[in-house]
């Protein structure tokens, strides 16, 4: 078996005498020489490419890629990660079924769950927080049909046990679904553990550069053939052929980069985890993280994301913000520039006010995303704007 960089280097391309990069295949369909060629092609247009919508040639060496690196046998490609969630939910789920999720898991996914799905199409959903799998174990009911897990989870990166959880479904034929945004395939591999489906917004880590929005579901061959024919095609979340290409080139630093911003990050969060106006350091990297030892089951490094809590009010929180000179000011994260925001202010506008208060996120926490830049530099930033707070 090749190495993971080696499989990202060169898995789904042919040697071609006419470049090294893949063909960016910009067009919206393709042309036949024959009535009966054209009829064989619509036999199988999962592997063939009749119109974009559907199969791309650019679109799918970036998948053959991605499903060779993490693990699994097959991968499609989404126009977001909204797009790819959304269509692995509603593959393993009909009206009446229950869902367990995690409480904090990405915003808009949580909207989709307890607003959408609950009110369109009467699916139960129990919230919960992951970190014992007795929660896991109480909560499951006779139409429950699927476990959405996000490890770590947003926000506050608590840990789910993994391993526990997919003995669990399996025992009890429960489907799962891990959003591996956070860790990538590099740091944790959902397909080896048996985890069903493994979600991915690629406009982070796996393209790397700010310059994408995509999304992406990796699994066995069956539903992510099943979910070609039904919630890709229906739906119509289709990723652009350029954009795949966009990826595919950032896809090849994937490793390097996240070496880096995981280096950076570790001296970042102990910088922190020192100061005397940091209440609390959320970093699944720190050996002080309280579920450190659970996460070194499944992954094998950390990446740039963490949080942090300030003591202090909002009037505070605004000052930290609007001191950083180094840290952009900005929402999303993966990219090579660091980012700062603080989560209260999407949380408070997209959810109900119960629904904040069980998630654990307070006014003062802060959420950054350590990028490339020099480690040095990233620290005086934020001792620079702490000394305004």
């Amino acid at each position: 078996m090749k190495d993971l960089e080696t499989i990202i280097a060169h898995a789904g391309e042919k040697r071609n005498k006419m470049g090294v990069a893949p063909p960016i295949c910009q067009s919206s369909l393709f042309t036949f020489d024959s009535y009966e060629e054209i009829s064989k092609a619509f036999d199988d247009p999962y592997n063939t490419p009749i119109y974009s919508r559907g199969n791309n040639p650019t679109v799918r060496i970036l998948e053959e890629k991605v499903a060779a690196a993490a693990g699994g046998e097959a991968c499609k490609f989404f126009s977001s990660g909204m797009a790819a969630i959304s269509s692995a939910i509603l593959h393993y789920i009909k009206s009446g079924d229950h869902i367990i999720a995690i409480k904090n898991i990405y915003g808009p996914a949580n909207n989709f769950l307890n607003k959408y799905l609950k009110e369109k199409f009467n699916v139960e959903i129990t919230f919960i927080s992951g970190n014992d799998i007795e929660e896991f174990k109480s909560e499951i009911k006779e139409n429950t049909k699927l476990f959405y897990l996000e490890s770590p989870s947003s926000a506050i990166f608590s840990i789910q046990n993994l391993k526990e959880v997919v003995k669990l479904a399996k025992s009890k034929n429960i489907k799962t679904i891990l959003d591996n945004t956070w860790a990538t395939f590099v740091y944790q591999r959902p397909m080896e553990i048996g985890i069903d489906l493994e979600v991915h917004s690629a406009s982070k880590y796996i393209s790397g550069h700010s310059d994408v929005v995509a999304g992406c579901v990796i699994g066995k061959e069956k539903d992510i053939k099943e979910m070609f024919y039904e919630e890709f095609s229906y739906l119509g979340g289709v990723l652009g052929p350029f954009d795949a290409w966009l990826i595919l080139r950032g896809l090849r630093t994937l490793p390097l980069r996240l070496k880096q911003h995981s280096e950076n990050a570790l001296k970042i969060a102990l910088f922190l985890e020192k100061h005397p106006k940091i209440k609390k350091v959320n970093y699944v990297g720190l050996e002080s993280f309280p579920q450190h030892n659970i996460a070194k089951q499944t992954m094998t490094g950390f990446s740039g994301l963490m949080s942090f809590e300030i003591n202090t009010n909002v009037k505070g929180i605004k000052n930290f913000i609007n001191t950083l000179e180094i840290f952009s000011i900005g929402v999303s994260w993966g990219g090579y520039e660091s980012l700062a925001y603080a989560p209260i202010i999407s949380i408070l506008k997209e959810m109900p006010e119960d629904q904040i208060k069980s998630m654990g996120v307070s006014p003062g926490v802060i959420r950054i995303s350590v990028g490339l830049e020099s480690s040095r530099e990233l620290i005086l930033d934020l001792e620079r704007a702490l000394n305004e707070v």
